[in-house]
């Protein structure tokens, strides 16, 4: 689907809407205006109202906003759920990211469901983890035509990743969380990439400490 340009900026902002109007819901709040939620969320309100009017008028003057109405409204323009079911998620690479990935990270609460595991390495095959057997690479063909994953977790080291990426791409899953530290995006085109650096929240920390920001 298409759509006007929105700032990245904005995009990346409206996850963490999301995950606060979720623990609004949790507190039982009903509604809030954007002055509380900006002192909440540590965001001005001009910046919260400009951010949700590029996707409509989520708000009413005097009232602010419903909590429910506005976590339903962000997870529709997030896409968490595709006409109403889970993204469904494969993950390629079974070594400690991967492992950690599948323990700890709940797909479920962010519309996702986790459907198959991947790695080359022989004695990791068949191993259970999240409830998932971990299956071959020579499986992920077949796996791929019979369950049709809508986003690839790539948890491969750098130097195998373009393989891997043309072997999914093949299989038209074109959609990724990259964890690789290879940019998918500048060798392949057409494809959706969210490239995930934790070094960078590292180094963006030590700026803090030495910075004033």
């Amino acid at each position: 689907m298409k759509k006007d340009y929105i700032s990245p900026y904005v995009i990346k902002r409206l996850p963490r809407y999301y995950r606060f109007m979720c623990d609004l819901i949790e507190e039982g709040k009903v509604k809030i205006s954007s002055k509380e939620l900006s002192e909440r969320m540590k965001v001005t309100a001009s910046q919260i109202r400009q951010d949700l009017n590029h996707f409509g008028e989520f708000g009413n003057q005097g009232y602010g906003y419903n909590v429910k109405r506005l976590r339903k409204e962000i997870e529709d323009i997030l896409g968490i759920y595709k006409d109403g079911k889970r993204n469904s998620v494969i993950i390629i690479g079974a070594g400690n990211m991967g492992q950690a990935i599948c323990d700890d990270f709940s797909f479920e609460k962010r519309g996702c469901a986790l459907i198959g595991i991947f790695d080359k390495d022989p004695e990791l095959h068949g191993k259970t983890i999240a409830g998932h057997k971990v299956l071959s690479m020579e499986e992920l063909a077949d796996f791929c035509e019979g369950n049709k994953p809508d986003i690839a977790t790539l948890c491969v080291p750098k130097t195998s990743a373009k393989s891997v990426c043309e072997m999914l791409i093949a299989l038209d899953v074109t959609n990724f969380w990259n964890f690789s530290h290879f940019d998918i995006n500048v060798h392949f085109e057409n494809v959706n990439v969210e490239n995930v650096h934790l070094g960078d929240s590292l180094f963006t920390l030590l700026y803090s400490m030495n910075y004033e920001v």
